[in-house]
């Protein structure tokens, strides 16, 4: 579209040059002619007042040669041989003056008594019929060279080309401005249209260029808006799905592994098993089509210590069932990262989740929240038999493979990307209650961590109690991931 803007206008603008430059051209070409030929018949009628007082040879060199013209060989005087005198003698015809007109041109100004132009080498003759007191007519040759004929219209033919090739220029420069103007919103469009196609949700076109461009990108921004709610809709409908399956689901596994020996006990625990895997099934497949968008919603941010609260007392009552001490720190006030709530949640319930999982019944575990001035860390720990190979579990995590039976390997993958979505990191280490601690560095300007920090916010401890908390069997949220 650009070019062809391009070309119509180049197209259209040398028209239009044309047609005013070349009969302005031949205009100015027949001005400076008729001034030539103007100037020529004034030059030879400052000859004539002499011609009609005398006619004699002396007088009239004299009279030629003091004019410009004379003194430059270009002014000629051509008169008539008189008729008989008295005593029957025929008078002598004078030709004053460099002669450049044939006689066959001059005998017909002189015969029909009009001004004549002829052409002569080297320029153009003027022809200037004059009447003498003898009833006769004289010529005034005046010639006129061809550069005073074409003087000053080569000037003026370069002129106009100049003018006319700036205008094109011109005109080509601000079409191709136009044209960028017009293509580069369309362009952004087409480009944003397949990135978005491509998966990438985050991306918007500017609302900029004409106004039916505009249009375009109003309408394309508001439905790229309609597509990512849709899909945080959907991921929040799967995120529910997971809380209210996988919760319930860890509660029957741990109540069918005390039946005891048998065949219902048996065939309920390969029923719960099955369950187990479907479940991972579907939490894997949501991960695994979880929309990826630029800006994301975590820009939002969320109160940690409100979503750390509500979570421990919701894992508090099957940490009563099975007898396990709970310990939570850091959390007395507000603490903002950029995480989205939904996302902080499903981090907390999937490592949670790990403990009930990996873990004997009875064993302790805490959550301890560190605030420095550019981080928050996240300390889950607990003191089970901890992890032989760390390194091993966060690649598990990262690549999505199963690793303990059961296991979607998942969860660990969930907790990385949260960290680093913030420029953090994740890391698993040996806690000072014996068993695992996995350290989740949260940066609130987008901080990398540095090797081997610690945060050292104020933290401050206190029990969770078992008593009262049979209700929290029944709060809502995110599912444990794993």
């Amino acid at each position: 579209m650009r070019w062809a803007l391009v070309k119509v206008c180049l197209a259209v603008t040398a028209m239009v040059v044309i047609a005013f430059a070349v009969p302005l051209g031949l205009v100015i070409r027949e001005m400076a002619s008729d001034r030539a030929f103007s100037d020529a018949e004034r030059q030879a009628g400052a000859i004539a007042p002499t011609l009609s007082i005398t006619t004699d040879r002396e007088e009239l060199t004299r009279a030629v040669l003091s004019t410009e013209p004379g003194d430059r060989s270009h002014l000629a005087v051509h008169v008539p041989a008189p008729g008989k005198a008295a005593d029957g003698t025929e008078g002598e015809a004078l030709d004053i003056g460099t002669r450049r007109a044939t006689p066959k041109d001059v005998a017909t100004v002189q015969k029909d008594g009009r001004a004549s132009i002829a052409e002569v080498t080297g320029g153009f003759a003027l022809l200037q019929p004059t009447a003498l007191s003898t009833g006769e007519i004289a010529v005034v040759e005046v010639f006129v060279p061809e550069g005073e004929v074409s003087n000053g219209v080569a000037t003026a033919w370069l002129m106009l080309a100049g003018v006319g090739v700036a205008l094109i220029v011109g005109s080509v420069a601000v079409a191709d401005r136009l044209g960028v103007r017009m293509v580069q919103p369309a362009q952004r469009l087409a480009g944003a249209a397949q990135d978005l196609g491509e998966g990438r949700l985050g991306t918007r076109v500017p609302e900029e260029g004409p106004t039916e461009l505009r249009s375009a990108a109003v309408a394309f921004n508001s439905m790229a808006d309609q597509v990512v709610q849709l899909l945080a809709n959907e991921r929040e409908l799967a995120a529910d799905l997971s809380h209210r399956l996988r919760t319930p689901l860890t509660v029957l596994r741990l109540n069918a592994a005390s039946l005891g020996e048998g065949p219902a006990a048996e065939q309920t625990r390969a029923a719960v098993q099955q369950l187990e895997h479907e479940v991972d099934t579907i939490i894997r497949t949501a991960r695994e089509q979880r929309p990826q968008t630029q800006g994301g919603q975590s820009e939002a941010g969320c109160d940690a210590s409100e979503v750390i609260r509500e979570r421990m007392g919701f894992w508090s009552a099957l940490a009563e069932d099975e007898g396990r001490e709970v310990r939570l720190a850091g959390v007395d006030r507000t603490v903002r990262i950029p995480v989205a709530r939904p996302e902080l949640a499903a981090a907390l319930d999937a490592l949670l989740g790990n403990v009930f999982r990996h873990t004997p019944e009875g064993t302790a575990f805490a959550v301890d929240v560190h605030h420095s001035g550019d981080a928050v860390i996240v300390l889950v720990s607990d003191a089970g038999p901890g992890i032989d190979d760390p390194k091993a579990a966060l690649a598990r995590g990262a690549s999505g493979r199963a690793g303990a039976r059961g296991s979607t390997g998942l969860g660990l993958d969930i907790v990385r990307r949260v960290a680093e979505s913030t420029g953090g990191d994740l890391r698993i280490g040996r806690s000072v209650l014996g068993g695992t601690e996995v350290r989740i560095w949260i940066g609130l300007h987008g901080n990398r961590p540095e090797r081997g920090r610690r945060g050292h916010g104020r933290r401050v401890g206190r029990r969770i109690g078992w008593r009262g908390r049979k209700a929290a069997r029944t709060t809502t949220g995110p599912g444990a991931q794993h």
